[in-house]
């Protein structure tokens, strides 16, 4: 059991700046990993040259080096919003959950993490939106100059509704990233065989990497269908760059499969679960 304190060393400002400032050097240190992930998912790398780097070799040849930084602008805007209700929804649940002495357990702990990055990631999904289509445009004829330009122009072109167009995929995908995580760290005495009070710094680290690498390969062909569908739209040059052809989110499912196999469902997990470990 755990106990909810609050750090009065640092204001509630000073804390969301501190994670903020952190959060934006960790996604600018990984963004061509970012670029690559989204680029593999949406299919925009093709043929005998797909593969890790490929996306990041392609965009650096046809559209220069500063690409491959391409979207991390708004990754990096989201960041603080995001924290701020992600924050806020955590205190919320962790209220909810927490006994009459001010205890929580850490199963209650880490379901009240899930739904507060649930309710952070619906708010500011359009951001999401907005950067996957930022990436997937080549910078040499970009279609959107910015955030607001993005926004302004899919509002006015295909409707607020787009702006959210394969969020059920991101809460469905939820679900199976959170059991993952789950799963590990129900198992974390078992697989070290020792009390978790007593684990060292490097096994903290590859309880880290473990439970990152379970919960995001059971979650990845979620976050692939939702790629597609946030690149997908008749407005973009090559209606977006993805590779099959889909009216929804089951459709697409159905076509990736169909036209690439079921480890289509997969691509570009290698980059992600590196771009997630470095974070750990």
């Amino acid at each position: 059991m755990a106990t909810w304190r609050r750090d009065g060393r640092l204001t509630g400002s000073q804390r969301l700046l501190c994670a903020g400032l952190a959060g934006a050097f960790s996604l600018s240190v990984t963004a061509p990993l970012e670029l690559a992930t989204v680029l593999a998912q949406v299919g925009m790398v093709r043929g005998h040259t797909q593969g890790l780097w490929a996306a990041g070799r392609q965009v650096w040849l046809t559209e220069g080096p500063r690409a491959l930084w391409k979207g991390n602008g708004v990754a990096c805007l989201r960041l603080f919003p995001c924290s701020m209700v992600q924050l806020t929804a955590y205190r919320k649940f962790v209220v909810l959950f927490m006994d009459d002495l001010g205890h929580i357990s850490q199963w209650s702990s880490i379901v009240a993490g899930s739904l507060a990055g649930m309710v952070s990631m619906i708010v500011t999904y359009p951001t999401d939106l907005i950067k996957t289509r930022l990436i997937v445009q080549n910078m040499l004829d970009p279609s959107y100059r910015g955030l607001i330009h993005a926004f302004s122009t899919i509002y006015h072109q295909e409707g607020f509704l787009a702006l959210y167009r394969g969020v059920s995929l991101s809460v469905l995908g939820a679900v199976p990233f959170s059991a993952g995580s789950l799963l590990v760290y129900m198992n974390l005495e078992k697989i070290w065989n020792g009390p978790r009070d007593r684990f060292s710094h490097l096994q903290n680290f590859a309880n880290g990497c473990m439970a990152a690498a379970v919960s995001q390969t059971l979650s990845f062909p979620f976050d692939t269908v939702k790629r597609k569908m946030q690149a997908q739209s008749p407005y973009l040059p090559y209606c977006g760059g993805v590779d099959v052809h889909f009216t929804g989110a089951v459709d697409c499912f159905r076509q990736i499969v169909k036209t690439h196999g079921a480890l289509g469902l997969w691509s570009g997990l290698t980059a992600n679960l590196l771009k997630g470990w470095t974070k750990v």
